[in-house]
């Protein structure tokens, strides 16, 4: 978890963080035409969208598909009746798509299966309940999660801090004698089973809190950093852990060595470890190790916020350490997601993904919610290269638990009411589900204008060969889209601050 809320260091600065997020969201999500870095694109001259006088029909059968969502909650993302694709351009066009203008490859959306979430799934819910909950997460007829994040050991979002050898004070394990993941075998593992027997594709990442509280400065799971002579060990422990999981049935694909890594929390797991200490620690030890023991999971840099663009550059630019990394994660609660474009400039072989953003108390509103996640994540980080647009803890009950210190207001991707199993889907939900619905895995990023008369969009083409494009009404009012692609044009009505996802091939 983070720093999120604690921006400025109190959980009360979560309204004046949100509000600032919210003031900056169009920067971020308005930003480019059909280039890859987002935000570095000004806007055309909004222009009024006409539909052809004439229009000549493709030929018959030829439609685009309609979902939308709407800040009311009248529609949620609801199929609406196809519309007919007619040839040519239409000129004032709100957005143009192109499909020869290719970018990144998708890898999956969704959400972090903490031990909060998987706890809830598997105590606050019957059997059927949950069945019916993970399909409508994972499975085919519902949002197709295809990325899920785990927590290595205990985050804020557990009901005990622990971590996978722990010691009595003052003792240490240097050879992991006493190391076990049997608590990721209660509930967090079988929950991640569940999901993947929903969807076989689902792409697992792993990130611990904290090492083992007598290998930091501290001696304990809350605050300090790694002691030096705990490299060697920390590195052994992570690859254990990525073994100890694929012997479970999990693979774990994707790995960053150490959450929120500028961020020290007061009341629970969490350890400072800065860029140089990054370095030393994946080019010396942990890709190595990973390297040793044959393992494919793939190192992630940073795994913080988008102010911390000058310590992803420190690291990579340092050949050893960047050789074993694959890519950069990024965290929303400081900074614009236009410095995920800043890095991929830099270094355009470094993949981009987007692992954490959550909600919560500070921002009840649904439309401005959803208004936010579709804007600034689920087009704006996409646009400026993520592969991935994960969320924060995927279920939360009613209380916003189970938790032990750390964020007691955030808000899960959906809600279960502990003494019932019912279950809210709140506005990250649909967000996420505009595209995890449609957008496949491998499917490549395409060019597609966006600012244009306030409406932002984002394009993708799938392997199968559809197209899928996510368009935000930013105006307070409706306002007519015309959608220019090779196979024709089209246009909708969309409702104000609505989202709306068009497929078609």
């Amino acid at each position: 978890m983070t720093g999120r809320s604690i921006v400025g260091g109190a959980v009360g600065a979560r309204g004046t963080w949100w509000g600032a997020l919210l003031a900056a969201a169009l920067v971020a999500g308005c930003g480019g035409g059909g280039g890859g870095g987002g935000a570095t694109t000004t806007p055309t001259t909004p222009t009024t969208p006409t539909t052809p006088s004439t229009p000549t029909p493709v030929p018959t059968g030829t439609t685009a598909e309609l979902w939308i969502t709407t800040p009311d909650q009248a529609s949620l993302l609801a199929a609406q009746t196809a519309l007919p694709l007619y040839t040519g351009a239409a000129s004032g066009a709100t957005i143009t798509v192109d499909a020869t203008q290719k970018f990144q490859q998708m890898v999956g959306f969704g959400a972090a299966i903490t031990d909060a979430s998987a706890y809830v799934l598997q105590h606050d819910m019957s059997a059927a309940q949950r069945d019916a909950l993970l399909a409508d997460l994972f499975g085919p007829q519902g949002n197709r999660f295809g990325f899920t994040r785990l927590t290595l050991g205990a985050s804020d979002f557990s009901s005990t801090h622990y971590s996978y050898d722990d010691m009595p004070a003052g003792q240490t394990d240097p050879t992991l004698a006493g190391f076990s993941i049997a608590p990721a075998r209660q509930d967090v593992l079988p929950t991640v089973r569940a999901a993947q027997a929903l969807n076989p594709d689902l792409a697992v990442m792993a990130t611990p809190w904290s090492p083992p509280g007598w290998m930091k400065t501290t001696g304990s799971l809350i605050q300090g950093s790694l002691k030096t002579d705990s490299y060697d060990a920390f590195a052994r422990y992570l690859t254990k852990t990525v073994q100890a999981f694929g012997a479970e049935g999990v693979t774990v694909d994707y790995l960053s060595i150490q959450n929120e890594p500028d961020f020290e929390p007061a009341n629970y797991p969490g350890m400072k470890l800065s860029a140089q200490q990054r370095i030393t620690l994946v080019g010396d030890y942990v890709g190595p190790a990973l390297k040793a023991a044959g393992l494919q999971t793939k190192l992630l840099e940073l795994d913080h916020n988008w102010d911390l663009s000058g310590q992803v550059l420190s690291v990579l630019g340092d050949t050893k350490a960047a050789g074993f990394i694959t890519g950069v994660a990024w965290h929303c609660y400081a900074g614009d997601v236009s410095a995920q474009s800043t890095v991929h400039d830099a270094y355009p072989t470094m993949g981009t993904f987007f692992t954490e953003c959550v909600g919560g108390d500070w921002s009840p509103g649904f439309g401005d919610t959803l208004g936010y996640n579709i804007r600034t994540l689920m087009i704006g980080a996409t646009r400026n290269w993520a592969q991935s647009v994960v969320m924060w803890n995927l279920a939360l009950d009613q209380n916003h638990g189970p938790h032990l210190g750390g964020c007691d207001n955030c808000r899960g991707v959906v809600t279960v009411d502990s003494t019932t199993g019912a279950v809210t889907k709140n506005a990250e939900f649909y967000a996420l589900g505009h595209l995890s619905r449609f957008v496949q895995k491998g499917a490549r990023r395409i060019a597609s204008t966006s600012g244009t008369g306030n409406v932002l969009s984002v394009a993708f083409q799938n392997p199968d060969g559809t197209s899928v494009l996510l368009a935000y009404n930013n105006n307070a009012t409706a306002t007519n889209v015309v959608i220019n692609a090779a196979a024709g044009n089209f246009s909708y009505s969309m409702p104000a601050q609505s989202a709306a996802t068009f497929r078609w091939k």
